[in-house]
This record gives structure tokens, sequence and C-alpha cells, in this order.
């Protein structure tokens, strides 16, 4: 299949669908951050901006920009986009992770359905009955809207980033303008972990953030808490 150029009103629609207003509910994760916040591995700027630029270059959020790819390109071939469906969902490394990409991918598929509607949503109930990873679902859904793939990446790794500063300045917490320096210096980590997620291929998927892992675990059973994950 060949590529797909962006249309005229691509921006728009990015901007919309990758919104915090966006009902997901993304929001109310936060990536195991906030066990990280409460073993003080994560409390100022300094240590949010390293954790987070850790998560999308090397974690999580290099490896949902990996499946948000795979997804994008296999968005009208059934069997492969269930491949890339079964994978994403199995790669999840804890029960609180899985909650947090299913929750919002079931969402995103929802609300899509009702107000921008496209036969990849069709194709992707079909492969997923219904529970589907986040990046899986916004991969296939922009390809089905001619979106291009960078820049649907462009768009999922800012708002991966932006909701954790976004928890990170509710939970340290930090003044909005130091949550926007961070996310301001995390430009080029994003542009770097799109670019290493377009090369590589979906058999090659990594995650190496141990201790984000661990902290999600901890989260399952931290005794007070705001967030879902």
């Amino acid at each position: 299949m060949q590529p797909t150029m962006s249309t005229d009103n691509s921006l728009y629609r990015l901007m919309t669908w990758m919104s915090p207003s966006f009902p997901v509910g993304a929001y109310s994760f936060s990536h195991g951050l906030e066990s990280a916040v409460e073993s003080e591995l994560v409390y100022d700027m300094d240590t949010a901006r390293s954790w987070i630029a850790d998560l999308v270059t090397s974690g999580g959020g290099h490896s949902d920009l990996v499946f948000l790819a795979a997804a994008w390109r296999a968005a009208s071939n059934k069997d492969r986009l269930r491949e890339v469906h079964e994978l994403a969902l199995a790669f999840q490394p804890t029960s609180e992770i899985r909650l947090e990409t299913t929750a919002q991918g079931a969402a995103f598929v929802k609300v899509m359905a009702a107000t921008w509607p496209c036969e990849a949503i069709d194709l992707l109930r079909e492969v997923s009955n219904e529970i589907i990873a986040f990046p899986v679902a916004v991969g296939a859904i922009a390809r089905g809207h001619d979106i291009e793939e960078k820049a649907v990446m462009e768009a999922y790794g800012h708002a991966f980033i932006a909701n954790l500063v976004s928890a990170a300045v509710r939970l340290i917490p930090l003044g909005q303008t130091d949550g926007q320096k961070i996310t301001a210096s995390l430009l080029d980590d994003v542009t770097a972990a799109v670019a290493k997620a377009c090369d590589t291929p979906l058999d090659s998927v990594t995650s190496s953030c141990i201790m984000a892992d661990i902290t999600s675990m901890q989260h399952e059973v931290q005794y007070t808490r705001l967030f879902r994950s």
C-alpha cells in the first residue's frame, strides 16, 4: 500500500483527536508516574523531564509509536491488523498499563464511530472484539481518514508527553510554567522517538524502562491514589 498524503484538514482532525478534551479519559492515567513521585524517584522539574523523556524514547511511548505505525500500515489488511492488535495487548507490562491503553482505545473507537466514522473502525471492531490498544486504534483510524503516518505519530507523541507533564504538574507539584518548560524541552525527544519508531519493524519492538514498569506495579497497591495507573 502506498503512503497516503495528508489532507488539507488533517491538522484540524489531529488537534481534535489528540486534544486533552477528547473524551478518552487520558487525564485519569499517569503511567506509573504517581508511584514514582510517591517513591521520590521524581520530585522536581528536572527529574520529571528525565522520566518522561525516557518513557517516550525507550519505554511505553516508544512501543506505542511502533504499534501506531504498524496499525497505520495495516489499516486495510484484517489479518495483519489483528496481528498488530494482539501483539500490542500482549506487550503491556502491567495490569494498570493494559487498562490505560484498552480503556482509552475503546473510548477512542466509540467516540470516533459517532463523530468521525470511517471503514477502518469497522475493521478494528472485527479484529479486536472491543478490546484494543489505544495506539492501534489511533493508527488504523488515522489511516482510514488519509492522515499522513508521520503527522499522526507526532501528534500522538505530543499527547503522550503532554498527559504525563500534566500529571507531574499535579503530583509533584509543579507550576504551570515549569510544565510548559518540560514540554518545550521534549520536542527533540519526541521527534527522535517518531523517527526511531518509523524505522522499527514490529518484530523488533522493545521497551527498556524497567523502573517505570516497577512503579506501575507498585501503584496497583498504593494506599492513596489520584490516578488509575
